[in-house]
């Protein structure tokens, strides 16, 4: 699911551009979700009735938690955005958003749900093909899935949160250099700007690397990513596989373990804790 909403994040940033104007000089240092949350702030002080600051606040805090994999970020999302419906209640970006939510929160037939009310109130709109994407594959509906994406990519071609979309469902069907393909494409559509967005298209062409045993590539994209985004979780974990994979077990164990201080989730300690016994640390 982690995937999923990883994939899904990467349509909900096109709104985000009300919110990412300018970059002042003392933000150079922030990742690209910070000076977000900085730039919806600065717009909620001065305007606090503004909702689609709010709206730009809750979709920059979720990407906050795709950075950090800090699931607080989730819950103030949240907040930002129900002063955002206090304000303008049901209005349609909010609502996008909050459909987001509820397949970061696994309710995956609320989420098909909600995405089809959108899809009837605007039929035209890019990112809910995006959402009824995920909503199907993840219960199933892999036909459904296929034609939603195929209606984002008839929508606006190339674009990258549908090559992403059919790139994951080119490796559900076990077709992996296709699925590579489309992630080379999305990576080329992505502005360089977008740092953590890139590194996380350069941690999926990692992995599906590694699923076909391309070791020495896969080491390369990891680190590529690690490089554009130092300390990135996702490409942690991933070159903590390479390293399984060449046996390499102490270097694993100790990428590990950098990831999970910094995402301290039980996935990740069970993970570390398979390395540890790998490498021999069995206690």
């Amino acid at each position: 699911m982690r995937r999923i909403a990883a994939v899904l994040l990467l349509t909900l940033i096109c709104t985000s551009a009300r919110a990412q104007s300018s970059k002042p000089l003392s933000q150079a240092q922030l990742s690209p979700a910070e000076r977000s949350i900085a730039q919806a702030k600065n717009l909620i002080d001065k305007n606090p009735k503004d909702f689609e600051a709010y709206n730009a606040l809750a979709l920059a805090l979720s990407r906050r938690a795709r950075e950090t994999s800090d699931a607080r970020f989730y819950v103030q999302g949240e907040e930002a955005l129900q002063k955002s419906f206090s304000i303008s209640p049901d209005n349609f970006d909010g609502k996008r958003i909050q459909t987001w939510l509820l397949l970061g929160k696994h309710e995956f037939a609320a989420a098909l749900d909600a995405a089809q009310k959108l899809n009837k109130a605007m039929p035209d709109d890019v990112m809910t093909y995006g959402f009824l994407t995920d909503a199907n594959i993840e219960l199933g509906n892999y036909d459904d899935a296929e034609k939603a994406v195929q209606w984002m990519l008839d929508l606006k071609p190339g674009n990258m949160p549908a090559l992403t979309r059919a790139a994951y469902l080119r490796e559900l069907f076990g077709e992996i250099d296709g699925s590579l393909d489309l992630m080379k494409m999305a990576y080329e559509s992505t502005p360089p700007n977008e740092v953590e967005d890139r590194a996380w298209i350069l941690t999926q062409m990692s992995h599906l690397d590694l699923v076909v045993g391309r070791l020495e590539e896969a080491e390369q994209l990891a680190q590529q990513a690690l490089t554009l985004f130092p300390g990135y979780h996702y490409a942690l974990g991933n070159l903590a596989k390479v390293r399984i994979e060449q046996k390499r077990y102490t270097e694993a164990v100790e990428l590990l373990q950098q990831r999970f201080q910094s995402a301290p989730h039980a996935e990740n300690l069970f993970e570390l804790a398979q390395a540890q016994q790998l490498s021999g640390q069995t206690a």
